[in-house]
């Protein structure tokens, strides 16, 4: 048996556990945390409004297109470390659109397609190695394209054969450069990847003709640029579940996952100086200038160094960290297209990278990145707050926190339904929260009447 056809079997036949299937309600959550602000134009994109006026259409690639771009246009949507992307914003819309016209479809069979999908997506992660994204690609797109149709062959129950061709056609079609962050195209390229894994399923159930063998195989050498490891696709599939552990990391702040660590950081050095009795004006009227380090590599996404709108300041170091010595926190508002707050660039300018090259470089090890923010002040003194990776995610993430945050104009009423309805538990629940994220005329209202 090849590699495409061991791992076809394990794609069709594999069973996630009831841990597995309840990792997948919470990540449907977030996702829909992240996504509605964006459908409801609750937050200002103008990018979903051009890509209306391009992709008139109502068919299941088009929707997945249009969802996968919103669930990503905020850049606040879940990651997974072993894929180094963002594996539910390709996923989800792609399952939700075939949903959409495939009512039969239950909740459970649901959640083990979502699970399966993000088991592929670490497999290809570990697989292909990190060459790849430091080449340039954005695993998001690139790989995505390929999870999500492996999780779309599961929910259509689609045969072994079916299932290799599938990914096969997904993957001649993989595509996405990292050049596009700070851009609509980011958030477009996970909307590409969901609609390529819906036309990917639908040909392959329809009979088109594809290579079922060696395409995977091809795919890895032509972009592992030697590091590839093939095996790693199908050994110990589901031991333990990737949407388990490592787990999907879901985002507190709404910006690139690679300034989270700074933003800890500079929000610690924040509050050690307001519980001496200072005030926050007092602390930025004494800064001389601060540094940033990290470990070599450790800032390849976030690279932009002077935003000149919000969504490039969701990847920027400098912005990050000055916002959150500014205010404490990171708030959507301030990562929109809109130009950038004056106040806060000013203070990033006085921010300056200083890789630490004594640490081993980012690429070897990415859950050992962490980031040290020293603040030199006036008068010589000097702030300093270190934090891992590893102690960032370790600071408890609040959900229902993020859902308040994401849909403040909605009542909790309406968000406790839609936890009820994420949970996928009840035979009406998939239908509805296909209905809610494909209403041509999402508003409030039509929230709170449900």
């Amino acid at each position: 048996m090849t590699l495409t056809q061991s791992l076809a079997r394990l794609i069709v036949s594999s069973a996630p556990c009831p841990l597995a299937h309840e990792a997948a309600r919470e990540g449907l959550l977030d996702f829909l945390a992240v996504t509605l602000p964006v459908l409801r134009s609750t937050l200002p994109d103008e990018g979903l409004t051009i890509l209306h006026q391009v992709y008139r259409t109502d068919d299941p690639p088009t929707r997945a297109l249009l969802l996968g771009y919103a669930g990503h246009a905020l850049d606040f949507d879940d990651f997974h470390p072993d894929f180094r992307g963002h594996p539910s914003v390709v996923i989800l819309p792609a399952l939700l659109a075939l949903a959409s016209q495939n009512a039969d479809i239950d909740g459970a069979h649901f959640l083990e397609a979502y699970a399966i999908g993000v088991e592929m997506s670490g497999r290809l992660g570990l697989a292909m190695g990190s060459q790849h994204y430091i080449l340039g690609f954005h695993n998001t797109a690139t790989l995505g394209t390929i999870a999500a149709a492996a999780a779309c062959a599961r929910l259509m129950k689609s045969t072994e054969q079916q299932t290799a061709v599938a990914l096969g056609i997904a993957a001649t079609q993989s595509a996405g450069l990292r050049t596009q962050f700070g851009s609509d195209v980011k958030p477009l390229h996970a909307g590409l990847a969901a609609q390529s894994a819906v036309i990917a399923t639908q040909l392959s159930l329809a009979g088109f003709h594809g290579q079922p063998d060696n395409v995977l195989e091809s795919f890895l050498l032509a972009y592992g640029a030697g590091q590839q490891q093939p095996e790693k696709l199908t050994a110990d599939w589901g031991v333990p579940w990737r949407i388990i552990s490592p787990g999907l990391e879901l985002k507190p702040y709404p910006t690139c996952g690679g300034t989270h660590s700074a933003a800890d950081a500079a929000r610690a050095l924040r509050e050690a100086w307001l519980q001496k009795g200072n005030s926050p004006d007092t602390l930025i009227a004494a800064i001389k200038c601060i540094e940033v380090s990290f470990p070599p590599g450790g800032d390849t996404a976030a690279s932009v160094r002077k935003p000149g709108t919000g969504v490039e300041a969701r990847f920027s170091l400098e912005y990050v960290i000055a916002a959150c010595l500014l205010r404490g926190e990171l708030r959507l508002e301030d990562f929109t297209p809109a130009p950038v707050v004056a106040h806060i660039a000013a203070l990033a300018e006085k921010v300056a990278r200083c890789p630490d090259r004594s640490a081993p470089p980012d690429e070897l090890n990415p859950a050992a990145r962490f980031h040290q923010v020293t603040v030199i002040l006036h008068d010589g003194s000097v702030l300093q707050q270190r934090f891992t990776r590893q102690q960032s995610l370790a600071i408890p993430f609040d959900l229902p926190a993020k859902l308040r945050v994401c849909l403040p104009d909605i009542t909790d009423a309406n968000r406790a339904e839609m936890v009820r309805l994420s949970r996928l538990e009840n035979h009406g629940s998939l239908p509805r929260l296909v209905d809610m994220l494909f209403a041509k005329h999402l508003h409030a209202a039509s929230l709170q009447n449900r």
